[in-house]
């Protein structure tokens, strides 16, 4: 399935503040102008981690969280749903209060999930 337009979500968890937004991609390159606007956006944010995929095209980042615990599982979750030709961004404000890296992942998967679930909603 093809993302047509913007959807935001927010989860808090454990003081942690985390914004998921998925966009649209009208070309595979597009998604590092949005990641570097979010960055001007959010420059208060701890982590922009994200995922892409773009027909056979893929990618994610952690930005600076544990390996593995964040881009890897937002891209999972892209992947389930079958959706392509967007960008999925998880932004994380940190809260003050370690999550580990099984809640983080966790975390992350379910931030992801509910912008995803909010997007087919919407269809």
């Amino acid at each position: 399935m093809i993302v047509e337009k913007i959807v935001k979500s927010e989860l808090i968890e454990n003081k942690s503040k985390f914004i998921s937004i998925i966009f649209p991609l009208q070309e595979q390159e597009e998604y590092k102008q949005i990641i570097k606007q979010l960055k001007k956006d959010y420059k208060d944010a701890k982590h922009i981690c994200f995922a892409m995929r773009f027909k056979s095209y893929a990618k994610c980042d952690d930005d600076g969280e544990p390996k593995g615990t964040a881009g890897y599982p937002i891209l999972k979750v892209l992947q389930t749903k079958d959706l392509d030709c967007c960008l999925l961004v998880v932004i994380r404000y940190f809260g003050g209060v370690k999550l580990g890296a099984g809640r983080l992942l966790r975390t992350y998967v379910k931030s992801a999930a509910d912008v995803t679930n909010l997007m087919l909603k919407a269809n």
